[in-house]
């Protein structure tokens, strides 16, 4: 009998030098809250390995408790399977450590501030330790609207890979994303981000830099428009917003998308705006001041300009 000729397979493979490099297979979020939270989610559906970093273990099983309610929530509406469930959550990781964004591909800021004054400091540290940790290829983002990429960016060594990335998580089947280059950003930056949201399977907008971009200067001029007619006595909350949603095809009208996104992110957005243009569309309402002072921030604690029960829907009709 002849003998037979065994090679190891191994040989015959690619070398890892020659093998091709996915574009995106890890990508890091820095906070993790409500937005954090629907961005983990969103990469790790689409197959990427998410790691989010929060200040302690204790909001790290906060965070997690909180998708994993959202992912059983789409289970309930048929939208994903007890299955696809496992899967997702096996793609994410939560870390109190910078170092665990080494490896990604892609680093987004997603932290939650009170004001410009404290937002902005705060980003520039947080960018400042991820270009420490990071490759020199990693793209360095932030989901800010109302704070301009370049200036954020400011005190960094590689500016070019910086970029300003809105994901609209608000509004209900919202597909598009925002994408601003700063003064720095490079070609190569951009279109790599790009990329990242066709991977997504989101659209994106491109826009040029601007604090508030394009989404978010259109709504707070609406919002407080709806309630300046509120005011005024023309109509009432709930058909306010039915003439929003029946004449523009909007799922939700100016007061209930508000109350979403929370009013103390919308007034915060319109001081922001009003700091930098100074133009007096942007100063909030008096009735988002009032509520907003009341801690009434819409489906967070329970009531905005309408109540909520404890799954977030609304059980009231005209709350003011």
């Amino acid at each position: 009998m002849e003998n037979i000729l065994v090679e190891p397979i191994e040989k015959y493979g690619l070398s890892k030098e020659a093998r091709p490099k996915v574009l995106f297979s890890k990508i890091g979020i820095v906070g993790c809250g409500s937005v954090g939270q629907d961005l983990v989610i969103t990469a790790a559906k689409h197959g990427l390995e998410v790691v989010f970093l929060e200040i302690s273990e204790e909001m790290i099983d906060r965070s997690m408790n909180e998708i994993i309610r959202e992912l059983d929530r789409q289970i309930n509406h048929w939208g994903l399977t007890p299955s696809e469930k496992t899967v997702i959550l096996s793609r994410i990781k939560g870390t109190v450590s910078y170092e665990d964004f080494r490896d990604c591909e892609i680093v987004i800021d997603a932290v939650h501030s009170r004001s410009r004054e404290s937002s902005l400091p705060l980003r520039k540290e947080i960018f400042r330790k991820l270009e420490e940790q990071v490759c020199d290829d990693c793209i360095i983002a932030t989901n800010s609207s109302t704070l301009v990429i370049t200036e954020m960016s400011s005190e960094l060594k590689h500016k070019d890979r910086c970029v300003s990335l809105h994901i609209s998580t608000t509004a209900p089947g919202a597909s598009v994303v925002e994408v601003a280059r700063g003064l720095h950003t490079s070609d190569a930056a951009y279109e790599k981000v790009l990329k990242f949201v066709q991977l997504m399977e989101k659209v994106s907008i491109p826009v040029i830099e601007s604090p508030g971009l394009v989404s978010v200067r259109l709504f707070v001029a609406l919002l407080n428009e709806a309630c300046e007619i509120l005011m005024e006595g023309v109509s009432s909350m709930e058909n306010i917003d039915l003439a929003t949603r029946a004449s523009f095809n909007m799922p939700l009208g100016p007061f209930a998308l508000a109350d979403k996104i929370g009013l103390d992110k919308v007034n915060r957005w319109m001081m922001n705006l009003y700091g930098e243009f100074g133009n007096t569309r942007y100063i909030a309402s008096p009735m988002l001041k009032k509520l907003v002072r009341a801690n009434r921030l819409g489906r967070s604690t329970g009531s905005g300009f309408y109540t909520y029960d404890s799954e977030g829907n609304k059980i009231t009709d005209d709350h003011l």
